[in-house]
């Protein structure tokens, strides 16, 4: 409980913000004080909020009463304080899921209230075995304009029963995300816990228009595979005001999977991360890859804090995965208790099948990662890319990491720039970044003001 009692708090911090809609390449924050015309209780079809009644069919038929209100301006389903046991159910357009003050959606621990669905195309099969695999609990596909938020109330997924079968080796399917929308356009999620994800939490795939905004995302530091928030191709995604603390990466930005991947050819495009803090003591802060064969570009993440990290910022890829990470730029980061604060790695991952292509090789350019303060770091960067496929155009800018190796950089088929970077760079990185650099380094334009500039964000080391 007393974990759960740290996220609140954060969330309070956060909380009594307007929510935010996206706007050309900004987050803009912006009212949104229309109410839905048509509210229902989940109660009025027989809900009940006991923690042991399964209410999967009372969802199911709210849902169904209210697609009827599409139309006419949409509808609200509420949620009131309980804890509203449920299988798997599908969102539907011009609908707010509403969670009040102490409502808990309980995922169901039978497995058979889990259906199994295709896998998605941009990958070929199930992610962590052949075939389809389970759906969401919150699920919704080619929808438009979906509100999933309320008054701080939460959504557990009960995934221990999952991590069990993966430890164990006993799946018959992928498991489940805590949250999945597919194809859709014009998504906010808003105002609550996520809880214990039996794998990734919150999965837009193939969206548009997706708002993250004052949600705590919590699932044990040993839990397997629990992914915060990731976008997998999808583009015009804002992610801010966020606490994570989980087993896996707090936010993976994916495009597909190999030879999937690359035929799908839907990258992901157009994010942006502010105000972001959290730990995971297995993975990364936030990660690109290792599923990016779609690409991945126009990522800007500021105003971070990790602590009790693994890895910061991480790319992860591999020959076979093909497509693209370029015009990446992270700044204002403050670091504490962190392994390696930049990681990036040509070989890593599996693949789908034997039909991928190992001479299908990733593109890495113009990343860059400036304005950083860290304590208690044991490795500055370990970059390394690949033997005739060099990571370019790698910029590190206003850098300064208390580091306690003895060897703080190790890097290889990398080239770059860096400057004010301690310790000081590596071989590769060792040139200076002068004007003339200012194309090959994303988003530098402005690199000689900015780099006497003061470190900002500085008041996450308090968390």
């Amino acid at each position: 409980m007393g974990k759960l009692v740290e996220v609140l708090l954060v969330l309070a911090l956060f909380s009594g913000s307007p929510w935010i809609v996206w706007s050309n390449t900004l987050c803009q924050q912006t009212n949104l004080e229309e109410v839905r015309p048509h509210s229902v209780s989940i109660t009025e079809f027989g809900a009940v909020g006991d923690g042991v009644t399964l209410n999967t069919k009372a969802f199911q038929n709210a849902i169904f009463y209210l697609n009827s209100f599409a139309d006419k301006g949409g509808a609200k389903l509420f949620v009131p304080a309980g804890r509203w046991l449920t299988g798997s159910f599908d969102l539907i357009s011009h609908l707010t899921l509403w969670l009040d003050k102490d409502a808990v959606i309980l995922g169901s621990t039978n497995f058979e209230d889990w259906p199994v669905v295709d896998p998605l195309p941009s990958y070929g099969r199930g992610r962590e075995l052949p075939g389809g695999r389970h759906r969401s609990l919150i699920y919704g596909r080619n929808l438009t304009d979906v509100i999933i938020t309320g008054n701080n109330g939460i959504i557990d997924g009960q995934g221990s029963i999952w991590w069990s079968r993966f430890r164990n080796k006993t799946l018959d399917y992928t498991r489940p995300h805590l949250v999945e929308l597919m194809n859709s356009t014009g998504v906010l999620i808003s105002n609550l816990t996520f809880l214990n994800s039996p794998f990734w939490t919150i999965h837009p795939v193939y969206c548009s228009q997706v708002t993250v905004q004052n949600v705590a995302i919590v699932a044990p530091l040993d839990s397997p595979n629990t992914d915060g928030i990731d976008p997998d191709s999808s583009d015009n995604v804002c992610i801010e005001d966020c606490y994570i603390s989980t087993g896996d990466d707090l936010i993976a930005i994916k495009s597909g999977w190999d030879e999937y991947g690359i035929a799908y050819g839907r990258p992901s495009t157009n994010i942006i991360i502010h105000r972001l803090v959290g730990r995971s003591q297995t993975s990364a802060g936030i990660a690109i890859g290792s599923e990016m064969s779609g690409g991945v570009s126009e990522v800007h993440a500021e105003d971070i804090h990790f602590y009790d990290t693994y890895s910061a910022i991480r790319i992860k890829t591999s020959p076979g995965r093909g497509g693209y990470v370029r015009n990446i730029y992270v700044s204002n980061m403050t670091l504490a208790n962190v392994d390696i604060a930049i990681r990036f790695t040509g070989l890593y991952g599996d693949h789908p099948d034997d039909a991928y292509d190992p001479n299908a090789l990733p593109v890495i350019e113009k990343i860059t990662i400036k304005d950083v303060v860290g304590e208690k770091i044991k490795t500055a960067g370990l970059i390394e890319g690949i033997k005739g496929d060099n990571f370019v155009n790698i910029c590190l800018s206003n850098i300064t990491l208390n580091v306690s190796s003895n060897y703080p950089w190790n890097c290889s088929y990398i080239k770059g720039y860096s400057d004010l970077v301690l310790p000081e760079a590596c071989e590769p990185l060792k040139e200076r970044i002068f004007p003339e650099h200012c194309s090959d380094c994303y988003n530098l334009s402005n690199h000689l003001q900015s780099s006497n500039s003061q470190h900002r964000g500085a008041w996450f080391m308090s968390w």
